[in-house]
């Protein structure tokens, strides 16, 4: 598995975006969303995070977490 870390630069941009989205003013049309998405496609690309060797690597990691998930949130429905 590659870690990659990156550093902001500029945590006032960041912090006000959040601001944005936990407001509801931050909703993005389907043209920004598919142009912000193709944008971090390109870097994560050009970082070489994707696309994956093997995409089957830690699989068996995520249908633990996904089981347990499941049925935490079945017990507490119940309730």
């Amino acid at each position: 598995m590659r870690v990659v870390l990156l550093m902001i630069k500029n945590k006032h941009i960041l912090e006000e975006l959040d601001k944005q989205f936990i407001l509801g003013k931050g909703r993005l049309s389907h043209d920004k969303a598919l142009k912000l998405f193709e944008a971090m496609w390109i870097e994560a690309k050009n970082m070489g995070i994707i696309p994956l060797k093997d995409p089957m690597e830690g699989i068996d990691v995520d249908i633990r977490i996904a089981r347990i998930l499941n049925s935490c949130s079945k017990a507490s429905s119940r309730r």
